[in-house]
This record gives structure tokens, C-alpha cells and sequence, in this order.
């Protein structure tokens, strides 16, 4: 479904350029603050600032990425849910926080349909599966029976509980039958530290939050759960040349504004994203990282919610996972 997206946003990013250069100005001169729910330096910080450096060339407008992490996006989302609705307070959201809380959680501050405005879909990017340096394991085979042999079973660390890394863990937990333990962080810069440094055994994690690691040898990636190799990586074969196929959970990002929010403050809004996101450097630097460029419309992001909303929940179910 992401790619159809991608391939229609192809078409979309014309319009989307031409209204965006039309907004000398985009809102005010006030700052407009973009919420992560993330650490600083994890891939969501460093792509939104790619892009928000675009929409401030183009536009004049001053951006601010403001982090928020721990409790899967919790925070942060219930931060801009109470911010006042005038395009000036933003969230990068996410496939846990519009998506899998809903399922992870018994109750949440926060209704990702009616508390939020959609505004685009900006980004999205397979997952790699990696291994502390020294592990024994060289393939995906090797872990698996690494985690058989091991008496207290393996452990994996994710982002945060209802995170892609967590569900794939959970996934391909399931899928091998063998004990493993779930680490939560609170984003993936701490993760990736903590599985070079061997206190986790893997991680399921993109490539752009590994890319340091990965490029300084501190890590080893032993799988992709891209359809294809990665061109980036390839010698590293997919989950699926591995034996699990279907074992594959995208990564995306997009931006949503509190619910009130005026339409034509969210056309602007979309309009000038929609430019950077697709302007021929951003699009390079994406591709860098390992990101595909999405940018839809503000309804287009709406149904993709409330798609994943409903894919998440049945994944949730399926592995069992719950908020801790």
C-alpha cells in the first residue's frame, strides 16, 4: 500500500509545488513546532529537519523539531492534542501513535482519528534486522537457533513498545517458536548503543537510525525486510531469501495537526511539505537514508490511518503485545 501511495504522490507533488511557491509566507511569523516522539538524532529527528529546512528556504518560515519521547509516542501526541489549532504545533506521527496504540493500550489521553488533522504522509523505509558485532549469529538462521540453544532464550530491543521493531520482534518471535525477551527504549539512538555494546542480542530497527553504526562496523545487519536487497546493502539478503517471508513492517512518518485546525491552514501546511518532500535534493538526501518520499493529501493520509489503524490492530492481536 505504501508504494501505491508513493506512485500517486508522484503526480500529486505538481499541484502541491505550485500552491506551495505560491505562500510567500506560510503562516506568521511565529515559529511552527514540529513534535517528535522520538529522541534527538534518532532517523525521524534527522529526516524532519531535512525536510523542515526546505519548507524555511522556500517559504521564510521558521521550524522547530521539539522532542518528546517515551510511551510509544504518548507524550507527545497528548502534547500537541492540547495545543491551540492555528497550524503553529505539529506532530510527526507515526505507525505507533496512529496507528497500533489504539490496540496496545487500554485507554490513551488521545484519539488519533478525532483529536488530529491529517496534513501528509511524508516518508517511509523498510527495517533492518541487527546483531551486536561479536554475536555468533551470521544469518537469520544462526539466531534462531542461538535463541533455541540459549537457556534464557535472546533479547531484542525496539524504539518502544508498539513500535515496528517491536511488532516484527514480536512477529518473529511467534513465527520461530523460541524465547526472546522484549527491551523497550525510549527511541533508537539508546537501542542501537546498547546493541553494539552486546546487552541486547538484536534489533529490529530502519536503516537511516543504524546508518553510523552500520557504516563504523559497530553493528552487524544479517537481514532486510525489504521486498528486495537494499541497494545500499546489497549483500545482505531479505527476510524472505531467509525463510520468513511476510516478515516485513514499514517505517512511516507524517505530519498531523490538532483537531480545529482551519482548512486553509492545512492546505498551506500541505502544500509547502509536499514541495520540500519532493524537492529533487531532499528526494536524494532521503534516498541516502534509506527513506521512500511519499507526500499525499491531507486525505489520501487520512485513509492510509485509517487503514494501518486496522492492519496494526489484527497484527497487534495476532502476537499478543500489549502496552507495558
Amino acid at each position: 500500500m505504501l508504494r501505491a501511495f508513493a506512485a500517486l504522490a508522484a503526480v500529486l507533488s505538481v499541484t502541491g509545488a505550485g500552491a506551495g511557491g505560491a505562500a510567500a509566507e506560510l503562516l506568521s511569523s511565529r515559529p511552527i513546532t514540529i513534535v517528535i516522539p522520538f529522541t534527538p538524532g534518532a532517523s525521524s529527528d534527522t529526516l524532519q529537519r531535512i525536510v523542515d529546512k526546505k519548507v524555511s528556504e522556500n517559504t521564510g518560515q521558521t521550524l522547530v523539531v521539539e522532542s518528546r519521547p517515551g510511551g510509544s509516542g504518548v507524550i507527545a501526541a497528548a502534547v500537541v492534542k492540547q495545543a491551540t489549532a492555528d497550524g503553529h504545533t505539529l506532530l510527526q506521527a507515526n505507525a505507533a501513535t496512529h496507528a497500533s496504540n489504539t490496540s496496545l493500550y487500554a485507554t490513551l489521553p488521545y484519539n488519533p482519528i478525532k483529536d488530529f488533522r491529517p496534513i501528509t504522509l511524508l516518508w517511509s523505509f523498510p527495517q533492518l534486522l541487527a546483531v551486536p558485532p561479536d554475536s555468533t549469529a551470521k544469518s537469520v538462521s544462526d539466531l534462531v537457533a542461538l535463541a533455541k540453544s540459549k537457556p534464557g532464550g535472546l533479547s531484542f530491543a525496539s524504539q518502544g513498545t508498539g513500535s515496528g521493531g517491536h511488532l516484527l520482534g514480536e512477529m518473529f518471535k511467534l513465527r520461530t517458536a523460541a524465547n526472546m525477551v522484549h527491551i523497550p527504549y525510549r527511541g533508537a539512538a539508546p537501542a542501537a548503543i546498547d546493541l553494539a555494546a552486546g546487552r541486547v542480542d538484536f534489533f529490529f530497527v530502519s536503516y537511516s537510525s543504524l546508518l553510523s553504526f552500520v557504516q563504523g562496523g559497530k553493528v552487524r545487519v544479517i537481514a532486510v525486510t525489504s521486498p528486495k536487497r537494499l541497494p545500499a546493502l546489497p549483500d545482505i539478503p531479505t527476510m524472505t531469501e531467509a525463510g520468513f517471508a511476510g516478515l516485513a513492517l514499514d517505517a512511516w512518518f507524517g505530519l498531523v495537526a490538532p483537531a480545529g485546525t482551519p482548512d486553509g491552514v492545512i492546505a498551506k501546511l500541505n502544500a509547502s511539505f509536499v514541495q520540500a518532500v519532493r524537492d529533487p535534493q531532499v528526494m536524494m538526501q532521503m534516498a541516502e537514508q534509506g527513506a521512500e518520499v511519499h507526500a499525499t493529501t491531507p486525505g489520501q493520509f487520512a485513509a492510509f490511518i485509517s487503514s494501518e489503524t486496522q492492519r496494526m490492530g489484527e497484527l497487534v492481536r495476532a502476537v499478543g503485545a500489549k502496552a507495558e
